[in-house]
């Protein structure tokens, strides 16, 4: 028996990169997976396709993160349509670099709507649907931890609040027998940061690994967390960036 056999997952933002790794791991585990999705709903609903071609069940379900309305919406409609939440991966985020003097009080309301307030609604909206032994697991980033240039200050204080947040979801759902973690991810070859990037041999550098992780590694800590092997990790930040803040 897979381990995720008969569990209910939602995923923010999982139509491309880290997200759809995560969809498709999670999938591959055993759960039937729904995921949102902003742009492209054709290839949103290939990825339907191709999960069923391969026995999996998936739902994509048209929701811009930077609405609280839409991310909940999206929240009730997976409850309905499956009956709970067992998993709840808050994957959906943005990043923008500019220079700290050149920021707006428009960029700061939509860096925080997806990476912060999103993340506090869909985690909100989930309780009442998931039952004890549940998973709430969010994707933060290393420069939570280490900011090393210029251009990220907004960024990484949007991943930061994630920390707090998930200490305290921590302390208020372990009664229920629900976990919740942050996953801290470094340098992943995505779309948005290839590794043969113009920013990328700088990175590199930062590593004691010395390259770039891959989606796989971070839909891997995601399932690990998500099964019963991760029943006991709560209230915790896993970065996983080959070293970078070492």
């Amino acid at each position: 028996m897979k381990q995720l056999e008969n569990k209910v997952a939602l995923v923010t933002g999982g139509s491309r990169g880290m997200g759809a790794a995560i969809v498709k791991r999670l999938a591959a585990q055993g759960a039937t997976v729904a995921f949102t999705y902003v742009k492209s709903a054709e290839k949103a609903q290939q990825m339907v396709a191709d999960l069923a071609l391969s026995g999996h069940t998936a739902l994509a379900i048209e929701a811009d993160s930077a609405s609280h309305i839409a991310v909940t919406a999206a929240v009730e409609q997976v409850a309905t349509t499956y009956g709970r939440i067992d998993i709840l991966v808050n994957n959906a985020g943005i990043y923008f670099r500019k220079p700290l003097a050149d920021h707006s009080a428009a960029d700061y309301d939509l860096m925080m709507d997806v990476n912060v307030k999103a993340v506090f609604m869909a985690s909100l909206a989930t309780i009442p649907h998931m039952p004890t032994g549940g998973r709430m697991i969010s994707i933060g980033s290393n420069l939570a931890g280490r900011v090393v240039g210029t251009g990220a200050t907004l960024y990484a204080m949007s991943k930061s609040a994630l920390i707090g947040f998930t200490k305290g979801m921590a302390r208020e759902l372990g009664p229920k027998g629900i976990t919740v973690n942050l996953v801290q991810p470094g340098p992943t070859n995505t779309d948005m940061n290839p590794d043969s990037g113009e920013h990328a041999a700088a990175l590199k550098g930062f590593m004691a690994l010395g390259h770039y992780g891959n989606v796989e590694d971070i839909a891997g800590l995601v399932t690990f967390l998500a099964g019963k092997e991760g029943g006991f990790i709560t209230g915790t930040e896993l970065t996983i960036d080959g070293g970078f803040n070492t």
